[in-house]
């Protein structure tokens, strides 16, 4: 596995930052040199919700440098079920607010960029590209596409997550490398498949929890170069069963967003 390319110096770990991150450094497979990786990472994080929640809370406590989140939402009485960096004192604040508040208490180390607003096209693009890993804990299609589209754009890799009613759904797409598919080769903006919010299907709270941590596994994986990631390999949970099934998929050579045809002519990209 590739370790994801990283611009920035990688630092020095002090004292207390050894005793923090022991239990990572004393495994072989990451060691002072990978939690040294994760400490230089920036990762983007688009969607402070029920999967961005988890995520945000096991990468900031794994140490991740920068951590940038977007969400134009206000945090809702309702979220409150499952979106566990969230309190009740936060409901009406800006959702990355509150989540920026938690994250500061769990991990002061970490620097989490806050973004309340919609982002899209050249802004979106400029995000992505200063990033080492994007998070897609969005929850419409449209906003999929959206970052698939800067993702391949950038090169940079993308980790996809999404959990309606008691089903979720978990795939890494690592687009440093030209031969590996895009989301729109694994869902196509012109099929049948149907999106909507938590509040018209319902979600099964700690079904979120268990994607969104997915999540974040994923993304210090491809920070570290660790193991294999999910790239070609669609994961599907029925929380009802408590079953996983993996689902096999390729590169469209057709694909308009990351085809040999239409790579250099992406179009504008808006969220």
């Amino acid at each position: 596995m590739t370790t994801c390319t990283n611009p920035h110096a990688v630092p020095d770990l002090d004292d207390a930052q050894l005793l923090r991150y022991s239990r990572h450094i004393l495994l072989d497979e990451i060691g002072v040199e990978g939690q040294a990786r994760i400490a230089a990472a920036r990762v983007l994080m688009i969607g402070a919700g029920g999967l961005g929640c988890p995520a945000a809370l096991y990468l900031a406590a794994a140490g991740v440098g920068t951590l940038t989140l977007v969400d134009d939402d206000r945090v809702d009485l309702t979220n409150l079920q499952r979106q566990i960096a969230h309190a009740t004192a936060a409901v009406g604040d800006y959702k990355v607010a509150s989540a920026a508040r938690t994250l500061a208490t769990l991990n002061p180390e970490v620097e989490i960029v806050q973004i309340a607003e919609r982002i899209e096209g050249e802004r979106l693009q400029t995000l992505v590209a200063a990033a080492d890993v994007v998070l897609d804990c969005s929850d419409n299609f449209a906003t999929r596409h959206a970052i698939n589209r800067a993702c391949v754009a950038a090169a940079r890799p993308l980790v996809s997550g999404a959990a309606v009613r008691f089903d979720g759904q978990l795939t890494t797409f690592d687009l440093r490398d030209t031969s590996q598919p895009c989301y729109h080769c694994l869902f196509g903006e012109e099929g049948d498949a149907t999106d909507g919010p938590c509040a018209t299907f319902g979600v099964f709270a700690p079904l979120t929890g268990m994607i969104g941590t997915a999540q974040a596994a994923e993304a210090l994986k491809l920070i570290i170069g660790l193991g294999d990631t999910l790239a070609g390999r669609l994961q599907l949970l029925d929380a009802r069963t408590m079953r996983w099934r993996e689902m096999r998929y390729r590169k469209d050579p057709s694909c308009p967003v990351c085809g040999a045809a239409h790579r250099a002519n992406l179009g504008r990209i808006d969220i």
